[in-house]
């Protein structure tokens, strides 16, 4: 109630922006436990965010002053990345047929942390790990009691089922499809960028302080982009926001080409200062074209599986994430784009500016419905009494889905 005063007011209306996520985390903490948003907190903003984007930018200097790898190669190499995520569904399988000592999730966390802690080697790093092991400790779980180790095959066999139903569905595969397809047109050229920012002779020569900030500046973006779409978008049907968000993310990637055409010098603007505003741009568009995605996302999981299923359905994302990738190599191997050479690096901007439209042809393939409403048919929304495919910590934000 108080927050709808302060957003009446036009003179709190920015007060209102800023302590919207606050009231947010105030009500996750009381619909789960607070051990579970800190450990979302650590494992998606510290592990994943700090720490992957650390690991990023020493890796592509690595591998290119030291290694001599091209970026055609660069591309496959950091591709191979997104195949963790690619099997996602089966550690969430995993997680929830299988508990140790009576836990189904705190134990992979200590050994996910374990394992992490290899990065130590990186100094900073190794908080992360250590992070993540913490939560594996501290984490609230009820103990699994009276656990059988036969039953796991059988369980294994009927979520798996589940899903395969699930997929059989129109309004479910139609949708999967579309995500997989707009991520994997949308060529990734990435590498050649950033050989082209670093390159003393025919780029901007940009040192790893300023690559570091510039990627700042685009997560800064891409917080923007979750804020506009939160306040002002989120009301708006799946189709017509994919449309008009999908033409922006394809003419931001033009802003490249002004770039690497050195146009921003003749208007005056220096390198550095157009690039920010270049990354800002697109990581703010890309945002906004992805939220609804994952809105859609949640919508499609079938009850009794919404967290498998849900990891199914990123996992096809980054199936098409690292298509994008690869082929995005290929296009740089094809038209000779290598550590020293970027004659035709517009030309594949402009490639991958182009195919950033198909998606909009085929937009037919997302429901054109309000996503305040249900997709699924009810007998998908309800779950049938005795079904054990997955336990209650799969339902156990539930109520929460059905708040947002």
């Amino acid at each position: 109630m108080e927050e709808s005063q302060l957003e009446r007011n036009p003179r709190n209306g920015f007060l209102a922006l800023v302590l919207r996520p606050i009231n947010w985390l105030k009500m996750l903490g009381g619909e789960l436990h607070w051990s579970f948003v800190l450990g979302v907190m650590i494992v998606y903003g510290i592990s994943q965010g700090f720490a992957v984007g650390m690991i990023k930018v020493s890796t592509m200097y690595y591998m290119k002053d030291e290694q001599k790898v091209q970026p055609s190669e660069l591309q496959v190499y950091l591709g191979l990345l997104q195949l963790p995520w690619v099997i996602k569904p089966l550690w969430g399988l995993l997680t929830d047929t299988l508990p140790v000592l009576g836990y189904r999730r705190r134990p992979y966390f200590i050994f996910a942390g374990v394992t992490l802690t290899s990065q130590g080697v990186f100094g900073l790093l190794s908080v992360p790990a250590g992070l993540v092991i913490l939560v594996g400790m501290m984490l609230k779980e009820s103990r699994v009691h009276k656990f059988t180790h036969r039953g796991v095959n059988e369980k294994f066999l009927d979520a798996g089922k589940a899903m395969w139903t699930a997929l059989k569905f129109r309004d479910v595969w139609r949708p999967c499809l579309y995500m997989y397809l707009s991520l994997a047109v949308s060529l990734n050229i990435h590498e050649g960028m950033f050989y082209w920012y670093t390159d003393a002779k025919g780029g901007p020569s940009f040192s790893q302080e300023v690559v570091g900030s510039v990627f700042s500046v685009g997560a800064v973006g891409s917080l923007s982009g979750v804020l506009i779409y939160q306040n002002w978008l989120k009301d708006h049907r799946f189709r017509d926001l994919l449309f008009w968000s999908q033409l922006l993310y394809g003419a931001s990637g033009l802003l490249d080409l002004i770039l690497v055409l050195r146009l921003n010098l003749k208007i005056g603007l220096p390198d550095y200062f157009f690039v920010v505003i270049d990354e800002a741009i697109s990581m703010m568009i890309g945002r906004i074209k992805w939220q609804p995605l994952l809105v859609l996302s949640s919508k499609l999981c079938p009850a009794g599986i919404e967290g498998t299923f849900f990891a199914l359905l990123m996992s096809i994302d980054h199936v098409g994430l690292l298509s994008s990738t690869w082929v995005g190599g290929l296009l740089l191997k094809f038209l000779k784009v290598t550590r020293t050479q970027f004659d035709n690096l517009w030309v594949a901007i402009l490639i991958r500016s182009l195919m950033r439209i198909i998606p909009v042809f085929l937009l037919f393939l997302i429901p054109r419905s309000d996503p305040n409403l249900s997709i699924l048919p009810e007998e998908m929304l309800k779950m049938k009494k005795g079904d054990n495919t997955l336990e209650s910590e799969n339902t156990e934000m539930v109520s929460l889905a059905d708040s947002t």
